[in-house]
């Protein structure tokens, strides 16, 4: 089986409520969720549980979406949680996203998952590193590594982050690969942070004459054609590890 797992909250430090943000006549994370539409009974949107979330769950019960409310801080346990409420078995794909992406690509997704599931990697990512931009960010594990981390992590960035503890504490004791994009496309941002961010996310969507239906192709045609949507957020720093 295979379980999409979204984290979703509505007290971002840097940008509050930025996953509600206006985005063509929907919210932020209800386009996201119409770009991930092939998967949607799949998909597990792990919310918090600390009275700010019932706009997600609102939004998540309007669109039959599953979803789950856990411990703000602690987003390892609520992943964790999250598949659990489920039923997920030790060898179900786990796949972590997050809902500041608007811009995701259901392709890529896919084909990280393929490259997971026909390979003997314990973890695969693609992201940054692989070269993609920041808002494709992708990672695909089992359900039996989730626990493993979810049981063994101790310091409070493994569970802020879920992963750390598979790719950063101990990555020896894992197979780690990556699903490569075929050109380098690593300098553009697409995720959103900050106000920047949005700006640039919106220019984007009125490029793509607010269809949410684009490939990964035409989202890279309008970044190439118009460098100015680059500079938009070209400073923004993405918060580190802590």
């Amino acid at each position: 089986m295979l379980h999409i797992i979204i984290q979703a909250r509505m007290t971002s430090t840097r940008l509050p409520k930025k996953i509600l943000l206006p985005l063509c006549d929907k919210s932020v994370l209800a386009i996201m969720l119409d770009r991930l539409a092939v998967f949607k009974k799949n998909i597990i949107i792990a919310t918090t549980n600390d009275g700010t979330e019932q706009p997600i769950v609102d939004l998540c019960q309007q669109l039959g979406i599953c979803y789950f409310q856990g411990d703000t801080n602690n987003v390892l346990q609520r992943y964790y949680l999250s598949a659990q409420s489920v039923d997920a078995k030790s060898d179900d794909t786990i796949v972590r996203l997050t809902s500041d992406c608007p811009l995701i690509d259901p392709v890529i997704i896919q084909a990280a998952i393929n490259y997971y599931q026909n390979n003997s990697f314990d973890y695969i990512s693609a992201g940054v590193a692989s070269g993609f931009p920041r808002g494709m960010d992708t990672e695909v594990f089992s359900f039996e590594l989730l626990t493993q981390a979810y049981q063994n992590a101790q310091h409070d960035y493994e569970k802020e982050h879920v992963t750390p503890y598979i790719y950063k504490t101990y990555p020896k004791q894992y197979l780690l690969g990556q699903y490569k994009n075929t050109q380098d496309h690593s300098k553009y941002r697409l995720t959103l942070d900050e106000e920047s961010d949005y700006q640039a996310i919106k220019e984007i969507y009125k490029h793509l004459a607010c269809r949410t239906d684009f490939s990964y192709d035409d989202l890279i045609q309008v970044l190439q054609n118009n460098p100015y949507l680059f500079k938009i957020n070209a400073s923004v720093e993405q918060k580190k590890l802590s």
